[in-house]
Parts: structure tokens; C-alpha cells; sequence
């Protein structure tokens, strides 16, 4: 075939395409999303996120692509993740599972625009400059789990009234936002008279063995520190404070749909929505540095009460009443 034939013929097999095909073979913007947990375990929260791409007229597969990279929990990964992200590379990077995955896409990039997800004071972190005028290239959501420390506290203690102990599951390889967190819970129980005793679990054998403990010294109570992985073993964790008779809080519903006692905190799953939004913001050409950083409003107080009748504990009606929603 003679080169002329051959570029008229390619000529007119593109006119034969679809105009939208067409379109999208040379618009198709990527998105990298980079997860500290698993996809196995976040599915409710991709869902959300990809709803809030909707809302903001993206579809994963029509007009927007994804690139997933996810640590599996171990934070060591990170860093490699995002450099991947990075040469490939994406139009943005969304980061889910805490400071972490943010940290790691800020250390990766100094231009690409970063939509976070994040529990701490993303200014003290130094992803951003200020709240309302973040000044970089990241911009995102904070939930404010922090924060709520001591009202968590203080619902546990209304649903556990006689509780002098409390026992306090954390993961040590989440380093940074435990040990914020940790300070918190000290300073809410010291205000509160209580006593705890703090457990460190980072894999599935010692969230056993943490649990052992439990059954041997009885606490009145146990106030789990989030994060991806112990939010990855909550059914785990749900299992063993349900046989040990162990009243136990967590932050973030997740934990008491599948069969944990109670929750309290930010909507993570309104959160990656928000996420979606923003990176549909900054896929039709906003700037990072001046989206305002997103801080949760939306907070859920969520009781299983067939848990808590699992292992003999009666809710007082005036929680129940306060409850966003009562499981049964």
C-alpha cells in the first residue's frame, strides 16, 4: 500500500469513530489514587469517592481514568507508591488512610496537585499553609479524628457509667497520629480521673495477644485508636471485645456496622466523597493553592445494640436517643 492510500485510509477509519470516542482517546485525564490500606477493605469509601467524581462530571472509565497504589498497611511502601504515581504520570493524586499517604505524595511532589484525606492539622503537618489559603500544591479534607478524642471518651463513659479503667489499642507503626492521639487520650482521662493502660498492636497475632491481656486484667473498657490497619481487622477486633465482654469504642462506623459496639466521628465515607469533588475541582482547572482545605462537619454517633446485648450491657435511653443511628 502507498503511503498516501495508507494516510487517507487512517483518516477515514478515525472519521468512522464516535465523536465522544474520539474525544476521549485524546482527553482522557488520569488520576492516581494512593491508599494506605487495601482495595478489600475500602471498598465502601472508593465508591464514595468515585460518586464524588461523578457529582463534579468525571466517570472513571468515560472521561477520567484511575491509577490505584495501595501499601497494604505497610507505610514503608509509601514512598516508592508515590514516586510511581508520580512518573507516570497523573494529572492529581488523591491520599486516603490518614497522614501518612499525604505525606508521602507531598515528600514525591512539589507541582502535581495533591487532594488529601487527613486526620491531624493538615498546617501542622505541613501540607498546607493555612486552612483557607493552603498556598502549595495540596489542598484537601480534614475529619478531625483528633479531635474528638475526648468525646468519645465521654460517650464511653456514659455507656460504660461505672468505667475506671480503660484499656487503649493502638498501632505503633502509625507513629505520628498515634502518638498525637495518645496525648490526647492522657490528657481527656487525666481530666477525667481515669487509669489506662495503652496495648500496641500491629499485626493480627498481637491484636490476640493484646486481647489475651484484656481477659486476664479486665478493663472496664477499651477506646481503639484508628487508623487503616487495625480499621482493616475490624472484624477481628469486633469478634474478640464480643467474647472477652469488652464494651469498646471506635472512630468510625465502619467498625459498628460489621458487629462493633459504638462509634463516633467524622464520616470517613462523606470525606471521600468531598475527595472526589476536589479532584473534580482540579481536574477542570482550579488551583490547589486556593481551594480552601474542607474540615468535616458531619459527625456520627452509631450504637449496635445487638452487641451490646451481646455481652449483657443495657444503653442508657438518653444515648440511644442521641444516637445517628441504632443498629440492631
Amino acid at each position: 500500500m502507498k503511503r498516501r492510500e495508507f494516510i487517507t485510509l487512517l483518516g477515514g477509519a478515525a472519521a468512522t469513530l464516535p465523536i465522544a470516542a474520539w474525544a476521549q482517546q485524546t482527553t482522557m485525564r488520569v488520576v492516581g489514587f494512593l491508599g494506605a490500606a487495601s482495595p478489600e477493605t475500602s471498598g465502601d469509601r472508593l465508591r464514595a469517592f468515585r460518586q464524588g467524581l461523578k457529582e463534579a462530571g468525571f466517570v472513571e472509565g468515560e472521561n477520567v481514568a484511575i491509577e490505584y497504589r495501595w501499601a497494604e498497611n505497610q507505610f514503608g511502601r509509601l514512598p516508592a507508591l508515590a514516586a510511581e504515581l508520580v512518573r507516570r504520570p497523573v494529572t492529581a493524586i488523591v491520599t486516603s488512610g490518614g497522614s501518612p499517604p499525604a505525606l508521602a505524595a507531598k515528600a514525591a511532589t512539589a507541582t502535581i496537585p495533591i487532594i488529601f484525606i487527613v486526620p491531624m492539622d493538615p498546617v501542622r503537618l505541613g501540607l498546607v499553609a493555612s486552612l483557607a489559603q493552603p498556598g502549595g500544591n495540596a489542598t484537601g479534607i480534614n475529619f478531625f479524628s483528633e479531635e474528638l478524642t475526648a468525646k468519645r471518651l465521654g460517650l464511653l463513659r456514659e455507656l460504660v457509667p461505672g468505667m475506671a479503667r480503660v484499656a487503649v489499642l493502638a498501632n505503633p507503626s502509625n507513629a505520628a497520629a498515634t502518638e498525637t492521639v495518645l496525648r490526647d487520650v492522657e490528657a481527656a482521662t487525666r481530666a477525667m480521673g481515669l487509669q489506662i493502660q495503652v496495648v500496641n498492636a500491629d499485626t493480627s497475632r498481637e491484636i490476640d495477644a493484646a486481647f489475651a491481656t484484656f481477659g486476664r486484667e479486665r478493663p472496664d473498657a477499651l477506646f481503639v485508636i484508628g487508623g487503616p490497619f487495625l480499621l482493616s481487622r475490624r472484624v477481628q477486633l469486633a469478634l474478640l471485645a464480643a467474647r472477652h465482654a469488652i464494651p469498646a469504642s471506635y472512630g468510625s462506623r465502619e467498625y459498628a456496622e460489621i458487629g462493633g459496639l459504638t462509634s463516633y466521628g467524622a464520616s470517613l465515607i462523606d470525606a471521600h466523597r468531598q475527595a472526589g469533588v476536589y479532584a473534580g475541582r482540579i481536574l477542570t482547572g482550579a488551583k490547589p493553592a486556593e481551594v480552601p482545605v474542607m474540615q468535616s462537619t458531619r459527625f456520627e454517633l452509631v450504637i449496635n445494640l445487638a452487641a451490646a446485648k451481646a455481652i449483657g450491657l443495657d444503653v442508657p435511653p438518653t444515648l440511644l436517643a442521641r444516637a445517628d443511628e441504632v443498629i440492631e
